[in-house]
């Protein structure tokens, strides 16, 4: 039976897809994207942040650390590290498009990077990937390093990370993703890694030559994050031909399987706005494809948007696709409307007919439009047992309900209190900055409700998959990170806005980051970024900054600097110096900043140039200001750097994100 409704409200449990020994713990931390192989986003055991006190008065961006690149990846949480050298630290891990991993003091404590490692070598030609030099569609911009959130396995303390790179020798730059097992404690590879990533499957689809189709280590984006099940490392890719799915050994980083999603056609990408594969307790894996070829319906092996339940093995067990399928890929004038946009959330077991249930959806909307010219998005209940296949009068799902109007590039969260369910879920009316609310649904029985209960005041431009903390079914807050600029934006130069929630009713706003601007303003919005709580703090990844947000202290000792424009985007002619550009540097106190350095870093730094008024010290409440100009050597391409304000607040350092494009027209 299935049933059509309107806009829809659920929640689920993220325990039923962990081990009793696990759920039955404390917090022990965030090892994976979106907290669980359930993609909650949930934190029940956070016993420090209330909903008395995440308000503007008493809770707050507490510091920064500075990184080399913009962050993707989701931060990744772990208690307890024992450092060599260093003693025991609470450790927030953070990948960046830099190809640098940070293992960050997760508290703010001395010293504040307790190992990095840097995977490029430009003495040797081995650096990021510059978007537009190497011919690709900018889905990351500028530059490409690591993308997808990493994974944690704590019984082994060991990362495992997708790193890719462009090594020039003469004239030759070949393009590489390597699979890393690192030592969470120093940063060290283990498992003899890394492996590079390579494969091939039969197929006739584009770029392939013999019956073969080859992995392009160039055009394949990772995207979601990698996932730790069944002993394996599962990664997947999209790219301008083909989706991938691969498989290897946690401990051997041998490849087990390997799985392309339109063989014999193209596209079927694996996006999923960085969400990893669900995962649930028989290791079954889920997830969802973007517009391409299909064909599974008749025999063949193309799977373009579609959800796909694999075995550990990556062999397909059951396959839901849409009835508008062949609407939502049309090469003409490309409708480009991927059911993988978002990814897939497993729901706890149900009362009633459907015990075992997974949701999802992406992209959708006119042309493609079920529900009588709204131009709504399709939301999709899917029975996991059996997914339903593909009818084309009838979706076989067990639910289709009404979403919002254009779609998602976010995927849901949950939590459940002892009397209700709630699932969180915002996403927006069109790529051009058409907000959507948060919006707060229930499910009960097995059932997805008509209606949001509730939905927040403000509007999200681009949606956001929000995360939750709460203590038990008590002290429940829904957090969501808002990206001001469009999506199209390359990069976005606008700071990123921190959201809380009353997780029992969203439209109660307890805190926002403008509230006090100055003091908790971020760095510049990256797309697709998820909040994590952990210990009684908040991390954001931003495109120059990680930002920590906590409960203020009472009596501060430290300084705390602010800037007031975090990432400046240059244009000149090549050979000519930019207007100049300026930022405020200001101390809110307590106590005397004393400034060291000011210099400029990073990938192209000759590029830029700067000069301040700031002296060697700055006292509270007070600012100085710091310009700087643009003088592009090259065209075309952009050049990236930023700039780096050393200081003695907490984190050490301040960092300002700089991109410049040369033109060759006078």
């Amino acid at each position: 039976m299935k049933v059509r409704v309107g806009l829809i409200l659920f929640s689920i449990v993220v325990w039923s897809t962990l081990p009793p020994s696990v759920a039955a713990q404390g917090f022990t931390g965030v090892f994976t994207q979106h907290n669980d192989l359930s993609r909650s986003g949930q934190n029940i055991n956070e016993t420090v942040l209330t909903t008395a006190n995440v308000n503007s008065k008493t809770f707050g961006k507490l510091f920064s650390y500075p990184v080399d690149n913009q962050i993707y990846a989701q931060p990744l949480y772990v208690p307890n590290v024992s450092i060599p050298g260093q003693g025991t630290h609470n450790v927030v891990y953070i990948a960046t498009e830099g190809d640098t991993v940070y293992a960050f003091d997760a508290d703010g404590l001395t010293p504040p990077v307790l190992w990095s490692d840097n995977f490029t070598n430009p003495a040797e030609g081995v650096n990021t990937i510059s978007c537009t030099k190497a011919g690709l569609t900018c889905n990351v911009y500028p530059t490409t390093g690591i993308t997808g959130t990493p994974v944690i396995d704590p019984t082994t303390n060991t990362m495992y990370v997708l790193v890719r790179t462009a090594e020039t020798s003469g004239s030759t730059t070949n393009y590489v993703q390597r699979l890393h097992a690192l030592d969470i404690t120093t940063g060290a590879e283990k498992f003899g890694g890394p492996v590079v990533i390579s494969g091939q499957v039969k197929g006739t689809g584009a770029g392939s030559s013999g019956g073969k189709v080859l992995f392009n280590t160039l055009h394949n984006d990772q995207r979601p994050g990698l996932v730790l099940a069944n002993g394996n490392i599962y990664i997947g890719w999209a790219g301008n031909a083909h989706g991938w799915v691969m498989a290897y050994g946690a401990q051997t980083l041998k490849q087990i399987a390997i799985f392309n999603t339109t063989p014999n056609g193209t596209l079927g990408g694996v996006w999923q706005s960085g969400n990893g594969f669900a995962v649930d307790s028989n290791g079954d894996l889920y997830l969802a494809t973007g517009d391409g070829t299909f064909d599974a319906n008749t025999g063949g092996g193309d799977y373009g948007d579609t959800v796909l339940k694999f075995s550990p093995t990556l062999q397909i067990l059951s396959y839901f696709t849409p009835m508008d399928q062949d609407c939502r890929f049309t090469p003409a004038p490309n409708n480009d409307l991927d059911l993988g946009s978002g990814g897939p959330m497993i729901f706890p077991t149900q009362s009633g007919a459907f015990p075992d249930e997974i949701v999802e959806s992406g992209k959708g909307g006119s042309p493609c439009d079920l529900f009588g010219s709204t131009y709504a998005v399709p939301i999709y209940l899917l029975d996991r047992d059996s997914l339903g296949g593909y009818d084309v009068t009838q979706d076989q799902d067990i639910q289709t309900v009404q979403g919002t109007i254009h779609g998602y590039w976010s995927s849901p969260a949950f939590w459940q209190t002892p009397t209700a369910s709630y699932v969180y879920y915002s996403g927006m009316t069109n790529e051009s900055g058409g907000g959507d609310y948060l919006k707060q649904y229930t499910l009960a029985n097995g059932a997805l409700s008509t209606a949001p209960i509730a939905q927040s005041p403000n509007l999200f431009v681009v949606g956001s998959t929000p995360s939750v903390s709460a203590n038990g079914t008590s002290n429940g807050i829904v957090w969501a990170v808002e990206r001001t600029d469009i999506l199209s934006a390359a990069p976005g130069n606008h700071e990123a806005v921190l959201y809380a929630y009353k997780a029992s009713d969203v439209a109660t706003e307890l805190y926002n980051s403008r509230q006090s601007i100055q003091r908790d303003a971020t760095g510049c919005a990256n797309k697709f970024q998820t909040p994590t709580i952990a210990n009684g703090k908040v991390y954001v990844g931003t495109q120059n900054e990680l930002d920590v947000f906590g409960v203020l202290p009472t009596n501060p000792t430290t300084p705390v600097p602010s800037i007031s424009t975090p990432c400046l985007s240059f244009t000149s002619t090549v050979g000519k110096t930019s207007a100049p550009q300026a930022t405020t540097l200001t101390n809110l106190g307590p106590g005397t900043l004393t400034i060291g350095t000011v210099s400029v870093q990073g990938i192209n730094p000759t590029e830029f140039s700067t000069s301040n008024n700031c002296g060697s010290s700055l006292a509270a409440k007070s600012s100085c200001t710091i310009t700087i100009t643009f003088t592009p050597t090259v065209g075309n391409i952009p050049q990236q750097a930023y700039l780096q304000i050393n200081d003695n607040a907490i984190g050490g350092a301040l960092t300002l994100q700089l991109i410049g494009t040369g033109s060759t027209k006078q």
